[in-house]
């Protein structure tokens, strides 16, 4: 009996609210909500950031250098394989001529400067060339840019290899930067040689490097300041 008399007391207790504090109610759940909603959006987020946190780890430790992290900001389709724009800039003490990289190897390096943002001149780009040499060989030789179309795997060239040097499809050569350049430090890749096509001069030959596929989906970077040269600028 006592059960009974109770549930009539809940059920007119409800019948007694009014529809003002209904309405509050239905408010207050519907703040509740949406607080629940932007605390999964959050946390989505924050694991997308750790994920890009985990990847950037793996960059090379290089104590003669400040690594200014970037995200990459535009891409233009006209010159998809030759530039980006970076969000970080002269303000960020960003200077013409760094090197830039990732966790792969050699991005390229900053072509212009501006306030807030950076253009970085693709490893891809037929105007890049850089000091490079064969991974266990200390022979400078030069690689360069060549034009690549949108949407394609990214490469290059090399038109001075020695002839003594051998490489296979089996056995394909790493190809690495070389601190003789003055932009790269030692032993970052830069890609793979397959094979090797003599030269028109009988003296060197030639070879197609082939660059990482992700260069031309990159979304982070890092620039290489020097922390001897910080104020000054590569050209």
């Amino acid at each position: 009996m006592s059960g009974k008399i109770t549930d009539l007391q809940e059920y007119w207790a409800l019948r007694n609210h009014s529809k003002k504090d209904l309405i509050e109610t239905i408010r207050d759940l519907a703040r509740l909500n949406a607080s629940y909603e932007l605390s999964l959006s959050e946390n989505a987020a924050l694991k997308e950031e750790l994920q890009r946190l985990e990847k950037l780890l793996s960059l090379p430790k290089l104590p003669e250098y400040q690594q200014v992290l970037a995200r990459v900001i535009r891409r233009d389709l006209s010159s998809w394989s030759h530039q980006i724009i970076i969000h970080k800039g002269q303000k960020d003490g960003i200077i013409n001529g760094a090197a830039v990289i990732y966790d792969k190897g050699v991005v390229g390096r900053i072509k212009k400067t501006f306030a807030h943002t950076s253009i970085v001149e693709l490893a891809s780009s037929p105007t890049f060339r850089v000091a490079a040499k064969f991974q266990g060989d200390n022979r400078p030789i030069t690689y360069q840019g060549i034009s690549n179309p949108a949407f394609t795997d990214p490469f290059g060239e090399i038109l001075n290899i020695p002839t003594d040097i051998e490489v296979s499809k089996n056995e394909p050569l790493k190809l690495v930067s070389s601190k003789l350049g003055g932009v790269f430090p030692d032993g970052l890749t830069i890609g793979t040689v397959k094979n090797l096509t003599p030269g028109t001069d009988g003296i060197f030959n030639y070879a197609k490097v082939y660059l990482d596929k992700n260069l031309h989906a990159i979304t982070e970077v890092a620039i290489l300041l020097p922390l001897n040269k910080t104020t000054d600028n590569y050209n």
